[in-house]
């Protein structure tokens, strides 16, 4: 099936089953396990169709939590969720031959081969694309034979993307899909999930991997202790935060030698300066440094990142927040009316 036929029989289901804003939508989630764990905590999230959406968070922060509703593994507390337009819980029949979910261990049959586990699991999903296809899709072709106990760890991982594309899913949910994999395979992983998506596929995401947000994902939000504490695209998250000059004087340079207009902070040799105005800022160290005649020993200046806005907030994580709230990061937390029930027993 090419690209343009895939992206014309989504548009056509779509049609089919009503027209719906997103994708993804869910409203006042919550989750909470037994003993009263609340995993989350009345979050709000809309993914629109054809885009890449990263959910990201701290240990502990409910993203899994989180994405076993999204998913209808199991049923919120309380508030709603709708995949294309349906509640994957009460409505998993109808939802569940339209998504492909890879979750973080597929707990294959080890005896099994690659090719004899994507052929039993295609043998149990509507319209599978061909095994042969699967694998190569996910650089498995060569290893088709191989059995699963004697695949990699990356491999295996490998293996669970391949099974949650065989439906060809309208929606993909990828629970840390490049974990265990080496450089070129979390690359081939990449190129694939922008291809699914310049053929249709909406992707949503959980990694631990920023550099892999940042490359992704058309738009993120960050979690913490429950809540969504800021959402956007990369840009509109990383925006407002400072820039970063980082660099060490020679022995006999003093930093309060460095011109008062940077704001410098010192620890020893090592120097960072934080500034909303990187360009002018390292043009005039570079000029103080030329007339001085100073070097600037592993000078490096970069933008604000993504890992800076999730820094910020790991660091409220590190001594809780008063009142369990969440940290003033830009983020509008949705809120419910904690009406939770308990529903499973491992809380993520």
């Amino acid at each position: 099936m090419t690209d343009a036929t895939l992206r014309s029989a989504l548009e056509a289901a779509r049609s089919a089953s009503g027209p719906e804003e997103h994708a993804i939508e869910a409203r006042g989630l919550h989750r909470t396990y037994r003993g009263g764990y609340r995993a989350v905590r009345g979050i709000d999230l809309d993914v629109r169709h054809g885009e890449v959406f990263a959910l990201l968070g701290t240990n502990g922060a409910g993203k899994t939590s989180t994405v076993e509703l999204l998913e209808g593994l199991a049923p919120p507390g309380s508030g709603t969720v709708r995949v294309l337009g349906r509640d994957p819980w009460r409505e998993r029949a109808a939802v569940r031959p339209r998504i492909g979910v890879m979750l973080q261990e597929g707990g294959f049959p080890s005896d099994l081969t690659a090719a004899e586990t994507a052929r039993m699991w295609a043998g149990c999903t509507s319209g599978a694309r061909p095994v042969p296809e699967a694998l190569e899709l996910v650089g498995l072709g060569h290893r088709a034979g191989v059995r699963v106990k004697q695949l990699s760890g990356g491999e295996r991982r490998r293996l669970d993307l391949a099974l949650a594309l065989l439906g060809r899913p309208e929606v993909l949910f990828l629970d840390e899909p490049t974990t265990g994999l080496d450089a070129e395979g979390r690359r081939d992983t990449w190129e694939l999930v922008r291809a699914l998506r310049d053929g249709g596929t909406t992707v949503l995401l959980t990694t631990h991997y920023l550099e892999e947000a940042e490359s992704l994902a058309d738009r993120l939000a960050i979690m913490h202790q429950g809540l969504v504490v800021t959402s956007g695209t990369p840009a509109e998250v990383t925006a407002g935060r400072p820039a970063r000059i980082r660099f060490s004087l020679p022995e006999e340079v003093a930093p309060a030698r460095l011109p008062l207009s940077l704001h410098a902070a010192a620890d020893g040799r090592h120097v960072e300066i934080r500034t909303h105005r990187l360009q002018e800022d390292l043009g005039a160290l570079l000029r103080w440094a030329a007339e001085a005649e100073v070097g600037l020993q592993g000078l490096d200046a970069r933008s604000a990142s993504l890992e800076e806005a999730f820094l910020d907030i790991a660091g409220h994580a590190g001594g809780g927040l008063p009142g369990g709230g969440a940290p003033d990061l830009g983020g509008t937390p949705a809120h419910g009316n904690g009406n939770d029930n308990d529903r499973t027993v491992r809380a993520r």
